[in-house]
Formats: C-alpha cells, sequence, structure tokens
C-alpha cells in the first residue's frame, strides 16, 4: 500500500470556490471587455474586439453553463473573442456543442476550469465513455500552460494537478475540470511515493482518505482516456461515476515523464489543489 500524508482538508472545494464567479459576474464580465489599465491585469492578451453582449448575471447551478455557452460561445462565434473566457476550441466552428471553453475561477489565483460546450452534468455523465468524445483531461494538460502565465515563470510538470469533483460536492451541474497547482504536501508526498506506482491500481492513503492510484507514461495524456480507465477500476466505478472523484498529477518517473492517477469515493480531489501555486513560488 502506497503511504502519503497531507495537511488537512481546509480549503473550499474549487467548484465552490467558483460558485463565488455568480455573485460578482458583472464585475468579472466588465473587467475582460473593458479597455482600461484595470483590464489589462486580466490573465493573458485578449482580442481588442469589443463584444456586443450585454453583461449577464446567471444564477444557480447552472451559472457555469450559461457563461460558457450563451457568452463565450456567442462572441467567439459571433467575433472570434472567447471572452469572458480564456478560450473557446470547437471542432467543427458551426457546430457550438463540438468543442471546450477554457475561463478562469473568480476564486483568484492560478486556477482554471475547462468546460464542454455542450450541456453535460458531471463525471457521472455517460458521454465520457464515449470513445469519440474529445479527451477532456488531455485538452486541460494542454491548458496548464496558463498557470506559467498566471505565476510569470515557466512551471514545471511535477508542480500541476487536475481534478474532477464527486457529484455530491459541486455547486455546478456542468462537468469542468480544475486546473491548479498541487498542494505542497501534496506535492512532496507524491515525489516520495513516485518509485511505488505502477500500471495497476492499488491503495494510497492521502489526507486520511483512501484513494485507487496507478500511473500513465507519457508527456501527454493524449492517448489515454481516464473515464475507461476508472469505469474499469470495478463494476461499482462502471455504474456509479457521479460517486468517484479524479486526480491527475504530473509526475517525473526514473523511467520518464509521466502522471499519477488518484480516484476514489473520500472527499473530492479539489482539497489537493491550490490555486496560490506556492509550491512553484506563486504570489498567493
Amino acid at each position: 500500500m502506497l503511504s502519503m500524508t497531507s495537511r488537512p482538508a481546509c480549503r473550499m472545494y474549487s467548484t465552490i470556490r467558483f460558485f463565488l464567479f455568480v455573485g460578482s459576474v458583472a464585475l468579472a464580465t466588465s473587467m475582460v471587455f473593458s479597455s482600461s489599465a484595470m483590464g489589462q491585469k486580466m490573465r493573458g492578451p485578449k482580442s481588442s474586439t469589443e463584444s456586443p453582449i450585454d453583461p449577464k448575471q446567471p444564477m444557480g447551478r447552472s451559472a457555469l453553463r450559461q457563461i460558457v455557452q450563451e457568452q463565450c460561445i456567442v462572441n467567439w462565434q459571433e467575433n472570434h473573442n472567447p471572452a469572458p473566457c480564456e478560450r473557446v476550441v470547437l471542432a467543427d466552428p458551426k457546430n457550438a456543442s463540438s468543442g471546450y471553453a477554457v475561463l478562469a475561477a473568480a476564486g483568484g489565483g492560478a486556477h482554471y476550469l475547462l468546460v464542454p460546450t455542450r450541456t453535460m452534468a458531471g463525471i457521472e455523465s455517460s458521454e465520457l465513455l464515449d470513445p469519440d468524445a474529445p479527451n477532456y483531461f488531455a485538452e486541460a494538460w494542454h491548458v496548464r500552460k496558463l498557470i506559467s502565465s498566471f505565476v510569470g515563470h515557466d512551471v514545471p510538470r511535477t508542480v500541476v494537478g487536475l481534478a474532477i469533483g464527486i457529484a455530491v460536492s459541486r455547486a455546478q451541474d456542468q462537468f469542468h475540470v480544475n486546473i491548479e497547482c498541487l498542494q505542497q504536501d501534496a506535492f512532496r508526498a507524491l515525489r516520495a511515493s513516485s518509485d511505488n506506482f505502477t500500471d495497476a491500481w492499488s491503495p494510497i492513503t492521502v489526507a486520511g482518505s483512501t484513494y485507487q492510484a496507478r500511473r500513465i507514461m507519457g508527456e501527454g495524456l493524449d492517448a489515454s482516456n481516464l473515464f475507461e480507465l476508472l469505469a474499469a477500476l470495478s463494476p461499482d466505478a462502471r455504474h456509479h461515476m457521479g460517486n468517484y472523484t479524479l486526480i491527475v498529477a504530473g509526475m517525473q518517473f526514473k523511467s520518464g515523464p509521466g502522471f499519477a492517477v488518484l480516484a476514489g469515493t473520500g472527499p473530492s480531489g479539489e482539497i489537493l489543489l491550490d490555486s496560490s501555486c506556492a509550491v512553484a513560488g506563486g504570489g498567493g
């Protein structure tokens, strides 16, 4: 059995932290569209094309989906401007449900969300097991470059984590992948246990909770379907995926680059992530 220690889970779930965006979305949206000095401080360069969309204030558990589908996609298709999102990627430019969007979480820091442009509730969605579905984890891994842009220097793969929360813990009914740095204790524990990861699932204890863990080798996740890996974990996982959380952390094994994958029904995996990116010298 792999063994880790991590400081007690004291941070709010990232999905709940995103929910703070609902109360301040008008301010956040106006900042994105503004050409003022304050607007220039937003993460990454934005198109200079002004959006004709009136700022909205989505409410409730569908707010995330509404922001992506009613603002980001519309602005992208009409003006080639993803605001208020950071990015919009559509496999078919005429099909609004054919891709994903990336937006900064309103809690601040180096925290981004990758959100499918199609309506999809969460990790329990059967569409995730479709072999033709976009590889959302692989795309989220590519998006990690935004963390480097926010922190102000290159961030090594070994400090970046991706997470999808358990259905019962989420505040938004739209599937999304959290993209952040790892908590410092989680980073240290993963590095210390790296020699124990194999290509098969085995138990791991993190912050007093048990997860199943395995490794994936490679620079990226493009050749891996993590949802199929989770479904193959057990009959319970396949039929009750909403009860599970998935966490992916970049690793550097002795045999080469790869990833640690954690799955479990314990606390939602976002608690192992840190939007301040302190592990990489972020300013919080």
